[in-house]
């Protein structure tokens, strides 16, 4: 079992770098970066009945992941989250195959565990020994708890009104915390522009290349648990979009080991009325997102101004031939308590947003009801309990 991690690409320009140093972004246009691997060695020396006989993590792809030596692998055991049939759902909305891939049930509660252990794993590895995250909140209890099992100082700067539970998790990690009047955007900023001055390593969504390395495996695992198939639609609720980003990026991986073939799952974007920057880019044909104005939701993990991976998303959204749809606050919160009573799940509000697009794509006719569904569901509602009492 080894790593055949071999360079970075940039997804825009093409430029490579060395896998061997500390890279964010492409320092020729900005973008985002890759992790590379020699897929050709991956096809000889990994099958997949070999995955049953490891560890249930998202580690048991160690092959196609970034870190080189394992006991550099910072894991909480995350990933290896169950895909289960949401037959409450199915009756309800007159659907015929639906299912949620249940990343509550993640360390820290969310699906960031499996970004955040894979940066911080390989972050590790390169000898990074300070860590720096803007968060809405599920990222920056992830950072701190994954650097406090590294035992990596970790500073998090986090909108104010992040919900509580957030807060008070990532403090008890031992990480600093810092809260910043704005939103998610206004953190980025202040850690760009201290990041030089404090000898931090910016762990930003997809300003790094190992989350999505973390959030591929998500895909990896939809695409083992349908018996290497693909189902036909999978509903993301989109912020960063790392989860986009990553699970197309494990479909490419897994049609060059020969495991899958050339279809894809139509991807659906689902984000919140009040903060809809990729809705507004897919309805205007353009490649890029301009950054919302005055952005709110009661979904913090959407609540994100501008994705720097926008021309990713929406580039993958339409080769789906997919669709992008914002929701209200208040279909969030209906969709909390239906999710909750249909299937026993207490979903993030995010989670809910998806579940929401979902049940508004049906109405409209614009998804068959017959088609293979995923709902993922990134959270655990423990972590936004307060919402439910509006309802």
């Amino acid at each position: 079992m080894k790593s055949w991690l071999t360079n970075l690409e940039c997804t825009n320009c093409g430029a490579t770098y060395s896998a061997e140093e500390l890279h964010t972004t492409c320092t020729a246009c900005g973008k985002v970066l890759f992790a590379r691997y020699d897929l050709e060695a991956v096809k000889r020396e990994l099958k997949p009945d070999m995955l049953l006989q490891r560890p249930p993590t998202m580690w048991r792809w160690v092959e196609l992941m970034p870190v080189r030596d394992q006991a550099n692998i910072v894991t909480l055991g995350e990933g290896g989250t169950p895909l289960l049939p949401a037959k409450g759902i199915e009756a309800a909305l007159g659907a015929k195959s639906v299912f949620v891939k249940e990343e509550g049930l993640n360390p820290t509660g969310s699906f960031k565990a499996r970004g955040l252990s894979a940066a911080v794993s390989r972050a590790k590895e390169l000898g990074v020994t300070k860590f720096a995250i803007p968060s809405a909140g599920n990222a920056a209890s992830a950072l701190a708890a994954y650097a406090a099992k590294a035992g990596i100082e970790a500073w998090i700067f986090m909108p104010a009104d992040t919900p509580d539970a957030m807060k008070n998790e990532s403090k008890v990690y031992g990480a600093h915390v810092e809260l910043v009047d704005g939103l998610i955007s206004d953190a980025g900023r202040i850690v760009r522009e201290r990041t030089e001055a404090e000898g931090w390593f910016d762990v930003s969504t997809l300003r790094e290349p190992y989350r999505a390395e973390g959030k591929k495996t998500m895909g990896l695992e939809l695409a083992e648990q349908f018996e290497w198939r693909l189902p036909e639609v999978i509903v993301y609720p989109t912020g960063g979009g790392t989860g986009i980003v990553g699970m197309w990026k494990a479909f490419e991986e897994l049609e060059a080991l020969g495991w899958i073939g050339p279809e894809r799952p139509r991807i659906i974007s689902v984000q919140a009325d009040g903060c809809a920057p990729i809705v507004r880019a897919f309805e205007a044909g353009v490649r890029e997102a301009e950054p919302w104005q005055n952005a709110h939701t009661i979904a913090p993990g959407i609540r994100v101004p501008s994705a720097i991976a926008d021309y990713l998303i929406l580039d993958e959204i339409r080769e789906s031939g997919g669709v992008a749809v914002s929701v209200s606050d208040e279909d969030i919160l209906k969709a909390m308590s239906e999710m909750a009573r249909l299937e026993g799940i207490f979903a993030a509000p995010e989670g809910a947003a998806g579940y929401a697009g979902y049940k508004k794509l049906l109405a409209e006719g614009r998804l068959d009801p017959a088609e293979s569904t995923v709902l993922l569901n990134t959270g655990s509602g423990l972590k936004t309990h307060e919402l439910v009492q509006r309802l």
